[in-house]
C-alpha cells in the first residue's frame, strides 16, 4: 500500500501515513497552513508544531504583529517545543 508523506517546513520532521488513511488521523497536533497566493494559486505548509511553525513564520517576515507571536506561547508565557 503506498504511504503518503509529510515534513514539517520547519524542523524537517516527517510523518509518514497510509494513502487510505485520512491524514487527520495520522497527523493529530500538526498544523496546516494555506497560504493563497493568487488565482488558483496556494501553497500548502505543514508544521509539526506551534513553536516550528513560529520559526517558519519569523524567518519568513520580519514584519510579525507581536500579538500573533505571543499567540503562540503556552499558558506560563513559555514557548512550545518541537514534539
Amino acid at each position: 500500500m503506498a504511504e503518503r508523506e509529510v515534513i514539517c517546513c520547519s524542523c524537517g520532521r516527517k510523518a509518514g501515513f497510509p494513502a487510505t488513511e485520512p491524514p487527520c488521523a495520522a497527523l493529530s497536533g500538526w498544523l496546516m497552513v494555506s497560504h493563497c497566493k493568487g488565482l488558483g494559486s496556494v501553497e500548502h505548509q505543514n508544521f509539526c508544531s506551534f513553536a516550528c511553525l513560529r520559526r517558519w513564520a519569523e524567518s519568513n517576515n520580519t514584519e510579525i504583529p507581536q500579538v500573533f507571536i505571543k499567540a503562540f506561547a503556552d499558558d506560563s508565557g513559555e514557548e512550545n517545543d518541537c514534539l
